[in-house]
């Protein structure tokens, strides 16, 4: 676009006024003499083309204009420099490496769906390849490095590309073409085309570009951009769960953090189209969705006034934002009850959350709906308050574990995942110990961990030190891990003896005659491949497919995982009815005990 945006303010300059120049009036017949009359007629035509012409909007990539999606379309295919023909894929075929979080999965599915509209094709087979994309990740230092050295590989493999095919093209999605799209395009040219996380829609275009061996670039952040129109097209294991991006970007600005910087300002996607896709992925078979989001229960739709609550947003007790409060608008708890209400047979999960935005009514919701998982990723990042402070996290060491006992006592089957950073900007001895003892103190059953890693344009790298020294992280994290550990090793064995619901993946990864499957609480459980009964009190056996329900008895367990025996062929709903029969009746029984 810079491209073509250069001649244009090119010709505006001949068109600065001078002092003590004359005007002068352009003519096809030169040294002859022009009347007011032909002037007018001059200055008309010329008016003319200038409004048929692109307008200012056109050089604004997300400028805030209200009409709808259709609207926008046709905006963007009327004014293209480029014809709709241009930007066809021909057939050409597709290869996606997809790095990093859940968001970037999801990222994968919305730019291939922008693509397949496009008229290319997909392909599992980098040697088949005619574009190869790559989505990316910049939390940290390390998941930088292996796109560096990834792209050596390709820049290597399209050298050897026969001359007889047209060239490879390699691009660069996400967030680090966003972080890093100066130094993509200059260093040792290994890049084609860059798009942010917000210009997937130019992904047509920009290859088009490219094909006329430049290299073509879109970064911009946008204020609205949610792809609220674009149906994913969803590529997951057996089809069994998908994930649902429900919001993007985050207004956090937490320390450490870059993702503000790289997927920008906090905006939601409107609830209706949410549920339209939730509905279509039902009605596909799917059993599982994973509702998504940088922050993800922060949701809040303020697409349609008359169906928005009034008030600010409420918190979790304790907890502070850097920003002032949201008004106004349909929250996270809403759009968790309309989805749970769609399928009473699909599971509802929902990642990554802050802990600042559990109120009291999202936690009796996940406790009331059978459906919804009752596991919580609850991040910590530190058990120390002055660490906690120097990351702008909002709230303290005892909030947050005051936090943890509410959970508790509202979802008193709650499994909880949390994150955790060793060796943050000042952090001592002491913080670490106290991050020790937090672990401890909950008992997580899955957990993410990592040294700290510093990234430019933070308020971290700008305000602090990074003087914790790398042995000194990778040691404290080595202690975190095993603590981490030992605790889910608890965690996890207090489920021996019990029946867990699973819901089927497939083949276990170690060996063939086992499946795998995942808990409510989403640890992993590993049993026999065998036939057994179709429903707990039939004598009719059947064997197990991924997407099934089956109901296991653990048997052994570990950190990671659970070992069972399947007992029978099961569903959601039958499951959470004789749960509410036991409960029932355990508590009749207490009432009418001695």
């Amino acid at each position: 676009m810079e491209s073509l945006r250069k001649p244009m303010f090119t010709i505006l300059q001949h068109w600065r006024p001078h002092r003590g120049v004359r005007p002068r009036y352009c003519s096809k017949l030169a040294n002859t003499s022009v009347t007011s009359k032909e002037t007018k007629t001059n200055v008309d035509a010329f008016k003319s083309q200038l409004s048929c012409g692109p307008s200012f909007q056109d050089f604004i990539k997300g400028a805030s204009v209200k009409k709808s999606f259709a609207a926008d379309e046709d905006l963007y295919d009327n004014h293209s420099y480029l014809s709709g023909d241009l930007e066809m894929g021909n057939s050409r075929k597709v290869y996606f490496e997809t790095y990093g979080c859940q968001m970037n999965v999801n990222d994968t599915e919305i730019a291939w769906s922008i693509l397949q509209r496009k008229g290319y094709l997909r392909t599992v087979e980098l040697n088949e390849a005619d574009v190869v994309l790559l989505v990316t990740c910049s939390i940290r230092e390390k998941a930088e490095q292996t796109i560096w050295n990834r792209l050596k590989q390709l820049t290597a493999m399209k050298k050897r590309r026969k001359k007889s095919l047209a060239p490879m093209k390699i691009g660069i999605l996400g967030c680090m073409a966003e972080r890093l799209k100066t130094e993509l395009l200059e260093r040792e040219k290994l890049v084609d085309v860059l798009a942010g996380p917000d210009a997937y829609r130019d992904l047509p275009r920009l290859l088009t570009v490219a094909d006329g061996g430049q290299q073509a670039s879109n970064v911009l952040l946008s204020l609205e951009e949610t792809y609220a129109d674009i149906m994913p097209v969803h590529h997951t294991t057996h089809g069994n769960s998908a994930f649902v991006s429900i919001m993007r970007g985050c207004d956090n600005m937490c320390t450490y953090c870059i993702v503000p910087f790289t997927r920008g300002r906090e905006r939601s996607r409107p609830i209706s189209s949410i549920l339209e896709e939730v509905r279509m992925l039902s009605d596909q078979g799917v059993k599982e969705v994973t509702l998504l989001g940088q922050n993800v229960n922060s949701y809040r739709d303020a697409s349609e006034d008359q169906l928005c609550s009034s008030g600010a947003t409420r918190l979790s007790e304790g907890f502070q934002t850097v920003y002032r409060r949201k008004e106004g608008g349909l929250r996270f708890s809403d759009l968790l009850d309309r989805v749970s209400r769609i399928d009473p047979d699909m599971r509802v999960r929902f990642t990554s959350p802050h802990p600042k935005d559990f109120p009291d009514e999202v936690l009796h919701l996940i406790a009331e709906r059978g459906n919804i998982c009752t596991q919580i990723h609850l991040p910590a990042q530190s058990g120390s308050s002055k660490v906690l402070k120097a990351m702008r996290r909002g709230y303290t060491r005892e909030a947050y574990l005051d936090l943890v006992q509410n959970i508790r006592r509202i979802v008193p089957e709650v499994s909880l995942s949390s994150d955790f950073i060793s060796g943050f900007c000042g952090e001592t001895e002491e913080d670490h110990l106290q991050t020790l003892s937090l672990i401890r103190e909950v008992g997580y059953n899955v957990g993410f961990l990592f040294a700290y890693s510093m990234r430019k344009k933070t308020q971290a790298y700008h305000r602090l030190e990074d003087d914790v020294p790398a042995e000194v992280k990778k040691r404290r994290l080595q202690e975190c891990i095993t603590v981490f550990r030992e605790g889910a090793t608890r965690v996890n064995a207090a489920l021996v003896g019990s029946k867990q619901l699973v819901l089927v993946e497939g083949e276990s990864k170690r060996s063939a005659n086992d499946l795998s499957g995942r808990t409510d609480g989403n640890t992993k459980v590993i049993f026999p491949k065998e036939e057994v009964a179709v429903q707990s009190a039939e004598s009719n056996r059947a064997p197990i497919s991924a997407g099934d329900y089956v109901l296991v008895e653990i048997l052994s367990a570990n950190s990671q995982s659970l070992r069972g025996r399947a007992l029978s062929h099961s569903s959601l709903t039958e499951t959470v009815k004789n749960y509410d029969e036991h409960v029932s009746s355990n508590t009749t029984m207490t009432e009418t005990g001695p």
